[in-house]
């Protein structure tokens, strides 16, 4: 499991634009929504995660504000920009095209 995880960490940029394409959303429900789509068999620590909040951030894919008191604690949220939607598209490409040079390699593919 271990090799499986340190290969989606090389791949946290692209996981957190993906959930945000659907909404903004802040660090702990991005966490929560991982864990529940990997059963449990997949977390990022805090300091990952809000250290590639802050990459996207300076990269412009994503923006950041304080949402509402409304549903209790003021929590910062992030929203994907133009520029990160044009990142996950390349990045998820390319993920694909990896995935299918693996698979020819080890055998998994018929192709």
């Amino acid at each position: 499991m271990l090799i499986i995880s340190d290969v989606l960490r090389g791949h946290t940029e692209t996981i957190i634009l993906a959930h945000l394409i659907n909404k903004d959303s802040y660090g702990y429900e991005i966490n929560k929504a991982i864990q529940e789509k990997t059963q449990g068999s997949f977390e990022l620590k805090e300091a990952t995660l809000y250290t590639a909040f802050r990459r996207l951030e300076q990269a412009g894919c994503i923006i950041s504000y304080w949402g509402g008191e409304e549903t209790g604690a003021r929590r910062r949220y992030y929203a994907i920009t133009e520029n990160g939607k044009q990142l996950y598209a390349e990045n998820k490409t390319d993920w694909e095209k990896a995935k299918q040079l693996i698979d020819k390699l080890t055998g998994a593919c018929t192709n």
